[in-house]
Order: structure tokens, then sequence, then C-alpha cells
């Protein structure tokens, strides 16, 4: 089989259009010829410090230039970026460093203090902040020109239903049918404008990242989420297009009160699970273009989208399979009717190969090329998705995935929690928040919520916390002992009830 290679993809945009704005931050405004001047002398120093083909670099950083050019140093080398979620606990952190083989981790000076706590937990862990490395000398080395399409490009963790998360193999290949199926269904304007305010160790950030080069349209960088500074980009800075999760729109509407978004914005992509009828009401009423999208970080991000002649005929739908892939749904092990609700199930291009050290994960989610999403929606009459819920038990707060096992196993790591039980309540800014059913060893012993929940944010981020524990003689389980979570539902207070 013949490798299938392509010119590095920086180089080839520095070279196409080099003094076109590649990037914007408070800051500064960079060039594409000046990025890729930036990324080899920083590529060059890496290999000074030993560096090598294949070698895994985990980053931990806020968005921002230095994340960039980091991620851009992967083709040169021939590395692979391992992101870290910045929310994530050290101890969440150094596992996976640890399952990844992580040749070395990279961090922004905000992070000196999170990195020291990550060597004590694992002294042989290898790292060294940005300050340190651009102050190595550069290495004498030949930098890759092109990339092999097939090579890995990222592992992001992604939470498992098991409690350790897993991490998915994205390539080049994966992340440019990304970016062509987007572009073949969004469309690519000359005076394109994306504003960067979702993290860039998310799929959904690191795919914009990746369009940047592909497309050759500027991306502005917010280093941290303002929905007043995000209104600004888009009513005077020229925003054209902008990623947001449900959390996120809403804050921008409440913000927005009674103003409007110009004509030029086009497209507000709304990820992160269904979003609330009332707030697409809001934004139809308001004229803003939301178009819903479905993805995962397996599908490199999108991979069903709405298109923009469907934005408020199907409102409510994710839309239909980007034009490189296709879409199921699976019901009883055959596929489903029109409007039969079913297990979403994916194929193409940008799906990734399977799961890093995990191949039988690998095997049970791809299956001849499908991947079996586990989320539960249906196909329209006009074969326009509906998604239904995430994943079996999954609760998406904020935008970020957070899986009861995971808190589970946790709160068992308490001294004096003898079973517990995870489920997510509404809440009215991040949608969901995880609300604990614990069992003591002793219900005589005085310990408090407060304590649990303390407890917890020592070994959890912070949004995958519990934010109300509630003190039961037992929880609901089935003839087999499995754990019922449906029915922690009933044991919730009124208040809490949706």
């Amino acid at each position: 089989m013949i490798d299938q290679k392509m010119p590095n993809w920086l180089k080839q945009r520095a070279f196409l259009t080099p003094d076109r704005i590649a990037f914007c931050t408070k800051e500064e405004t960079v060039t594409y010829g000046k990025l890729n001047r930036q990324v080899r002398s920083l590529s060059l120093k890496l290999s000074g410090i030993g560096i090598d083909k294949q070698d895994k670099i985990a980053l931990l950083f806020n968005n921002g230039l230095d994340m960039v050019r980091l991620y851009h140093t992967m083709p040169y080398l021939g590395t692979v970026a391992v992101p870290l979620n910045t929310r994530l606990s050290a101890e969440e952190q150094k596992w996976q460093l640890e399952d990844s083989g992580a040749a070395i981790l990279i961090y922004d000076e905000a992070y000196r203090q999170r990195a020291q706590e990550i060597k004590k937990l694992n002294p042989k862990l290898n790292m060294m902040s940005m300050r340190e490395l651009e102050s190595q000398a550069e290495a004498s080395w030949t930098l890759h020109a092109h990339v092999n399409m097939d090579d890995l490009h990222t592992i992001i963790y992604t939470s498992g239903t098991t409690g350790h998360p897993k991490g998915v193999m994205l390539s080049y290949n994966n992340h440019w049918w990304s970016a062509i199926g987007s572009a073949l269904n969004l469309g690519i304007e000359n005076n394109d404008k994306w504003l960067a305010v979702v993290p860039f160790f998310h799929v959904s950030g690191l795919s914009m990242l990746m369009k940047n080069v592909i497309y050759g349209v500027p991306v502005v960088i917010h280093s941290s989420f303002d929905p007043e500074a995000v209104n600004q980009a888009i009513i005077k800075d020229g925003v054209t297009m902008v990623s947001v999760v449900t959390a996120m729109l809403t804050q921008m509407i409440e913000k927005l009160g009674d103003g409007s978004y110009p004509n030029t914005l086009r497209c507000m992509l709304l990820g992160g699970g269904p979003a609330p009828r009332v707030i697409l009401e809001a934004c139809k009423d308001k004229g803003i273009p939301v178009f819903q999208s479905y993805g995962l970080s397996e599908t490199g991000s999108q991979i069903v989208t709405l298109s923009p002649e469907y934005m408020f005929e199907k409102l409510g739908s994710a839309g239909k399979p980007l034009f490189p892939c296709e879409i199921r749904i699976m019901k009883d092990h055959k596929a489903a009717g029109p409007n039969e609700e079913g297990e979403i199930v994916v194929k193409g291009p940008n799906v990734a190969r399977g799961y890093l050290n995990r191949s039988e994960a690998t095997r049970e989610a791809i299956r001849d090329g499908w991947l079996y999403t586990g989320d539960i929606g249906y196909l329209d009459e006009d074969g326009f998705l509906y998604v239904l819920d995430r994943r079996k038990d999954l609760i998406i707060s904020g935008g970020e995935n957070v899986y009861p096992a995971e808190v589970e196993a946790v709160l068992l790591q308490h001294q004096e929690i003898a079973e517990s039980g995870v489920i997510g309540v509404s809440h009215a800014r991040w949608g969901q928040v995880p609300a604990a059913f614990v069992k003591l060893k002793d219900p005589e012993y005085a310990v408090t919520e407060e304590e649990i929940i303390e407890f917890c944010k020592g070994h959890l981020a912070g949004y995958k916390t519990p934010k109300h524990i509630f003190f039961v003689d037992g929880l609901p389980r089935n003839a087999s002992k499995k754990l019922l979570r449906r029915h922690l539902y009933d044991l919730l207070p009124d208040h809490l009830k949706s």
C-alpha cells in the first residue's frame, strides 16, 4: 500500500498566502508566514531536547498562540499531540500522561503549580514549561515537509463508562475530512473570521485550528469564555463564525438583551448535546443563524450538521451527515424506520481508528467501519437526525461530558461511603450538574454533604464534582445487584425533579 502524503499543512498555507492573517489575540496578530517561522523554530528546539518521531507530547495550556504553535510542531516532527483538559484534577491528568506514554509534558506558566503537583504524583514524568522550551537552542534537524495522512496527529481523552477515560486516536486523514465535510456544508467565504472560544484541548477547538490552515481563514482567539466579549467580537470585530455549546449561547443571549447581531454573522455552530427548544426559539426570534450539530471526539468533531436552508424548517434537528459520511439508526440489530428511536451509528473518513491501548473497546465501538455511538436518536422521514439523549446515563454539564461511573468510583474512595450512585439534575446555567446518592458504612457517622463535596474536589474536575449529596439507606438495584440509576430520579426532592 502506497503512503498517502500531503504537503505539511502550515508550510503549504504559509507558501500560498504568507501575508494573510492567521490568528488574532488581544496581544498580537500573526500572519501565516510569521506563524510558520515561529513553529519551525519551536520544532527545532523540541528536537534539541531529544523529542523524536512518534513521541507523544502532552500539552497543558489555555487557549492561546502557544498552544497553536505547539500543535503545529507535530507535523514537522512526526510527533503526536496529547492535549490535557485543564479542568481535570492532577490525578486525572497524571493518569492520562501515563496511559498515553507521553515523552514530555509542556505546560503554560499559569500551570506551573499544577505541573509540580503532577510531578509529586509521578516523579519520573518528564516536563518543561513553555518558557523553558523557548530558551533552548535549535538543533540541526531536517523537519518533515510532508505528512502521511494515515499517521496519528492527536490523542484526545474522552470519558469512559467504566470510570477511566479512553484515548481517541485521530489521524491527519480524520482532521482533513472533518474540515472538508464542514466546508462542503457551510461553505467558505472571503470575509470569514472564526471566533475560537471553545477549548483547544477539546476536539471542537482543535478542529478549528485544522480548518484555519486548510481554509486559510483568520481565527480570533479568546483565552476564556466571556459572553459580553464574544458578543462584542461578533458586533464590532467582524466575526462571522462561532462554535459554542448551549450554556455559552444561553449567556450570550442574556447579555445581548434587546440587541441583535449584524448580518455578517452567518453561523452559530451549536454542539455539546441537544439544545432546549426554548433557546432555539429565542434564536429564531432574533434571527440568529444557529446550526445544531452532532459529533464526538471519535468523529473529529461534527459528523452531522444542519444545512443553512433548513435552519428554521428543521428546528431542533442536528441535520444530515456531512458529505463524506453516513448515518443509521439501529434497533434490535437492524436498521430502524423513520421516526423510530434507536442507537445512532455513523461512518465516514473522519471516524477515528479506535482507542489507544483499548483493543476490546475499539472492536466493540467500531464494527465494519461503523461507529456505534451509544447515543439515542431517530431519523425523520426526510433523513434528518434528532438526538434524544447522549450515551446512557451520561451527564452533560456546560458542554462537558460527565460519566456517573467515574464520579461513583471517586465517592467510593471515601472511607465512610459504602455505596454510591450518580445522576444528572437540571440546572438553569449548565444544563445539568451531577447529584450523588450515598450509603454510609456507619449511618451514625456524622459526615456532611460539604465534607463529601470537598473530598470529591480533590479528585475530580469541578464540573464532575457533585453539587448535591443525598444520604440513603440503600440504592435501587436489580436481581443481579446492578445499580438502577433511572430509579434514583424517584428519590430526588421535588424541586430538583425536571
